[in-house]
């Protein structure tokens, strides 16, 4: 489970979602077991997804695999429900309510309408000899789905977490989805084209809520 966790790439996902909970006025220990629980789900999704199978066309690099596709799916499996078992016993009887959102907020984001439909897109896009999907409306569609959905998701929990005003958390949404896109997009090659501006000029316009606090966590987020 340690291997599996810290081989998958690093991930900004926790880090937005304790800033999230300092920008409406929480403690950051209040955040931590929902940011971990988070970093845990996109390990997993990442190791079923880099699954080291005999008949990909194309081996996948950038994931030491030192165990076989069979330990890795179950360890994939089995992490899941760590993670929101972490949250459950971060319940101390006055957050009950909160804990219970941001566990419905992860279901959703790794579920059948977020992570997983990303990653249904991308095995339905690529092409026969392995290639990386060419059509940008697709491209953005997964990075939505995907990275976007993360850290909207990590923004939302720390939102909430930390007792945010429903506007507060809604701007979080926002803001967190548009800090995915700008990551995503870069990491397929956008870099500073017109779509990751305009990503970043949308979340530093929602940020403007929030002109009276330390926000510099999350501008610098928007910059990577």
């Amino acid at each position: 489970m340690h291997h599996l966790i810290f081989n998958a790439p690093k991930t900004t996902v926790p880090a937005l979602c304790v800033a999230a909970c300092e920008l409406v006025g929480g403690e950051r220990h209040e955040a931590i077991s929902a940011a971990s629980a988070l970093l845990i789900m996109e390990a997993a999704t990442y190791t079923h997804e880099h699954l080291p199978l005999t008949d990909r066309p194309k081996p996948e690099f950038g994931m030491n695999h030192v165990y076989g596709p069979n330990v890795e799916l179950l360890t994939g499996d089995g992490i899941v429900p760590f993670g929101f078992e972490l949250l459950a016993r971060s319940d101390n009887g006055e957050n009950s309510e909160r804990i219970l959102r941001v566990m419905v907020e992860i279901s959703r984001a790794v579920g059948s309408r977020g992570v997983i439909d990303a990653q249904y897109r991308k095995t339905m896009d690529t092409r026969s000899d392995s290639e990386e999907m060419c059509h940008v409306e697709e491209i953005k569609r997964v990075v939505e789905k995907y990275e976007g959905g993360f850290h909207s998701c990590g923004a939302v929990c720390g939102g909430v977490l930390g007792g945010g005003s429903e506007e507060e958390i809604e701007k979080l949404r926002k803001i967190g989805l548009y800090v995915g896109m700008i990551q995503g997009m870069v990491k397929r090659g956008f870099n500073e084209g017109r779509e990751v501006k305009e990503a970043r000029n949308l979340a530093l316009q929602e940020l403007k809520i929030f002109k009276d606090k330390e926000v510099d966590a999350i501008q610098i987020l928007l910059n990577i």
